[in-house]
Protein backbone atom coordinates (compact mmCIF):
# COMPACT_ATOMS: atom_id res chain seq x y z
CA UNK A 1 0.00 0.00 0.00
CA UNK A 2 1.10 3.34 -0.81
CA UNK A 3 1.44 5.62 2.28
CA UNK A 4 -1.45 8.47 2.54
CA UNK A 5 -2.27 10.79 4.79
CA UNK A 6 -5.72 11.53 6.25
CA UNK A 7 -7.64 13.52 8.40
CA UNK A 8 -9.86 12.02 11.21
CA UNK A 9 -13.65 13.21 11.24
CA UNK A 10 -14.05 12.66 14.98
CA UNK A 11 -12.23 11.28 18.37
CA UNK A 12 -10.97 8.07 17.60
CA UNK A 13 -9.26 5.44 20.02
CA UNK A 14 -5.96 4.00 19.20
CA UNK A 15 -2.91 1.69 20.65
CA UNK A 16 0.25 2.51 20.62
CA UNK A 17 2.78 -0.15 18.29
CA UNK A 18 4.14 -2.24 20.03
CA UNK A 19 3.30 -0.96 23.42
CA UNK A 20 -0.49 -1.37 23.14
CA UNK A 21 -1.04 1.58 25.21
CA UNK A 22 -4.28 3.38 24.66
CA UNK A 23 -4.30 6.81 23.05
CA UNK A 24 -7.48 8.75 21.43
CA UNK A 25 -6.50 10.68 18.19
CA UNK A 26 -8.45 14.26 18.23
CA UNK A 27 -10.61 14.69 15.05
CA UNK A 28 -9.19 16.90 12.81
CA UNK A 29 -5.65 15.36 13.17
CA UNK A 30 -3.20 14.53 10.13
CA UNK A 31 -2.46 11.20 10.33
CA UNK A 32 -0.40 8.81 7.76
CA UNK A 33 -2.07 5.39 6.84
CA UNK A 34 0.68 2.49 6.67
CA UNK A 35 -1.06 -0.63 6.81
CA UNK A 36 -5.32 -1.48 5.81
CA UNK A 37 -4.30 -4.74 5.70
CA UNK A 38 -7.87 -7.46 7.44
CA UNK A 39 -9.80 -5.55 9.97
CA UNK A 40 -7.47 -2.58 11.26
CA UNK A 41 -5.66 0.13 10.31
CA UNK A 42 -1.81 1.01 11.14
CA UNK A 43 -1.41 4.56 11.22
CA UNK A 44 1.52 7.43 12.18
CA UNK A 45 0.21 10.13 14.31
CA UNK A 46 2.54 12.62 15.46
CA UNK A 47 5.93 10.63 15.11
CA UNK A 48 4.22 7.77 16.78
CA UNK A 49 2.90 4.53 15.01
CA UNK A 50 -0.63 2.86 16.41
CA UNK A 51 -2.84 1.00 15.29
CA UNK A 52 -7.09 1.81 14.66
CA UNK A 53 -9.55 -0.91 14.89
CA UNK A 54 -11.94 -1.95 12.22
CA UNK A 55 -14.57 -0.57 14.43
CA UNK A 56 -13.42 3.22 14.15
CA UNK A 57 -12.51 2.86 10.26
CA UNK A 58 -15.16 5.32 9.45
CA UNK A 59 -13.07 8.21 11.56
CA UNK A 60 -9.99 7.96 9.09
CA UNK A 61 -12.92 7.50 6.21
CA UNK A 62 -12.36 4.46 5.52
CA UNK A 63 -14.14 0.54 6.13
CA UNK A 64 -13.34 -3.16 6.77
CA UNK A 65 -14.06 -5.53 3.92
CA UNK A 66 -16.47 -8.35 5.46
CA UNK A 67 -15.24 -11.46 5.65
CA UNK A 68 -17.17 -14.04 2.88
CA UNK A 69 -16.76 -17.30 3.40
CA UNK A 70 -16.88 -20.08 0.90
CA UNK A 71 -19.68 -22.27 0.57
CA UNK A 72 -19.29 -25.47 3.08
CA UNK A 73 -19.88 -28.71 2.51
CA UNK A 74 -21.27 -29.22 5.28
CA UNK A 75 -23.91 -26.31 5.70
CA UNK A 76 -25.05 -26.96 9.23
CA UNK A 77 -21.17 -26.93 10.89
CA UNK A 78 -18.24 -25.05 10.97
CA UNK A 79 -16.04 -25.58 8.88
CA UNK A 80 -12.30 -25.01 9.60
CA UNK A 81 -11.34 -23.59 6.58
CA UNK A 82 -13.34 -20.63 7.16
CA UNK A 83 -11.55 -20.29 10.65
CA UNK A 84 -8.38 -20.53 8.97
CA UNK A 85 -10.11 -17.76 6.30
CA UNK A 86 -10.66 -15.59 9.56
CA UNK A 87 -7.35 -15.99 10.91
CA UNK A 88 -5.34 -14.91 7.35
CA UNK A 89 -7.67 -11.68 7.84
CA UNK A 90 -5.87 -10.61 11.08
CA UNK A 91 -2.41 -8.72 10.42
CA UNK A 92 0.42 -7.96 12.86
CA UNK A 93 0.26 -3.76 12.55
CA UNK A 94 4.48 -3.87 11.80
CA UNK A 95 4.07 -6.30 9.36
CA UNK A 96 2.08 -7.05 5.93
CA UNK A 97 1.73 -10.68 6.89
CA UNK A 98 -0.71 -11.88 8.42
CA UNK A 99 -0.79 -13.86 11.75
CA UNK A 100 -1.17 -17.24 10.47
CA UNK A 101 1.41 -17.61 7.39
CA UNK A 102 3.80 -15.72 10.18
CA UNK A 103 2.99 -18.72 11.86
CA UNK A 104 1.62 -17.19 14.96
CA UNK A 105 -1.07 -19.78 14.89
CA UNK A 106 -0.28 -22.55 16.78
CA UNK A 107 -3.32 -24.77 17.08
CA UNK A 108 -6.65 -24.66 16.01
CA UNK A 109 -9.13 -26.86 18.06
CA UNK A 110 -13.07 -27.44 17.03
CA UNK A 111 -15.88 -29.23 19.47
CA UNK A 112 -18.89 -28.58 18.36
CA UNK A 113 -19.33 -25.29 17.54
CA UNK A 114 -16.68 -23.88 19.50
CA UNK A 115 -13.02 -23.24 18.74
CA UNK A 116 -9.65 -22.79 20.48
CA UNK A 117 -6.61 -21.43 18.98
CA UNK A 118 -3.18 -21.13 20.55
CA UNK A 119 -1.43 -18.33 19.29
CA UNK A 120 1.66 -16.58 20.02
CA UNK A 121 3.56 -13.40 19.14
CA UNK A 122 6.77 -12.73 17.40
CA UNK A 123 8.15 -11.06 20.65
CA UNK A 124 7.08 -12.13 24.17
CA UNK A 125 7.54 -8.78 25.57
CA UNK A 126 5.27 -7.17 23.14
CA UNK A 127 1.93 -5.24 24.48
CA UNK A 128 -0.23 -5.67 21.50
CA UNK A 129 -0.49 -9.25 22.01
CA UNK A 130 -3.83 -8.25 24.16
CA UNK A 131 -4.91 -6.41 21.06
CA UNK A 132 -4.01 -9.26 18.24
CA UNK A 133 -6.14 -11.45 20.91
CA UNK A 134 -9.61 -9.57 20.64
CA UNK A 135 -9.16 -8.92 16.62
CA UNK A 136 -8.68 -12.57 16.60
CA UNK A 137 -11.97 -13.41 18.31
CA UNK A 138 -13.63 -10.77 16.32
CA UNK A 139 -12.72 -12.04 13.36
CA UNK A 140 -13.26 -15.49 13.97
CA UNK A 141 -16.43 -14.97 15.37
CA UNK A 142 -18.02 -14.34 12.16
CA UNK A 143 -17.51 -17.61 11.25
CA UNK A 144 -20.68 -19.43 10.30
CA UNK A 145 -22.46 -21.45 12.92
CA UNK A 146 -19.10 -20.86 15.27
CA UNK A 147 -20.71 -20.00 18.92
CA UNK A 148 -17.50 -19.19 20.44
CA UNK A 149 -13.73 -18.72 20.50
CA UNK A 150 -11.05 -19.15 22.75
CA UNK A 151 -7.85 -17.48 22.35
CA UNK A 152 -4.77 -18.76 24.48
CA UNK A 153 -1.76 -17.05 24.12
CA UNK A 154 1.89 -19.27 24.20
CA UNK A 155 5.21 -18.91 24.15
CA UNK A 156 6.63 -22.55 23.91
CA UNK A 157 7.82 -23.34 21.28
CA UNK A 158 9.22 -19.63 20.78
CA UNK A 159 8.45 -17.71 17.70
CA UNK A 160 11.14 -18.05 14.95
CA UNK A 161 10.82 -16.78 11.41
CA UNK A 162 11.10 -20.32 10.16
CA UNK A 163 7.21 -20.72 11.17
CA UNK A 164 6.54 -18.03 8.48
CA UNK A 165 5.02 -19.76 4.94
CA UNK A 166 7.27 -19.50 2.38
CA UNK A 167 4.80 -16.98 0.85
CA UNK A 168 5.62 -14.96 3.67
CA UNK A 169 9.29 -14.80 3.86
CA UNK A 170 9.65 -14.32 0.47
CA UNK A 171 7.19 -11.17 0.93
CA UNK A 172 9.24 -10.01 3.87
CA UNK A 173 12.37 -10.67 2.24
CA UNK A 174 13.39 -13.26 5.20
CA UNK A 175 14.86 -16.84 3.93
Amino acid sequence: MERRIVTTTRDCPGRLVPTGDAISIPAGAFITLTQTLGGSFTVIINGNMARIAGADADAIGLSVEPLVFDPSPQPEQVDIDHIWHALRSVYDPEIPVNIADLGLIYDVILTANDAAIDMTLTAPGCGMGPVLIEEVKDRVRQVPNLHDVEVTLVFDPPWSREMMSEEAQLELGVF
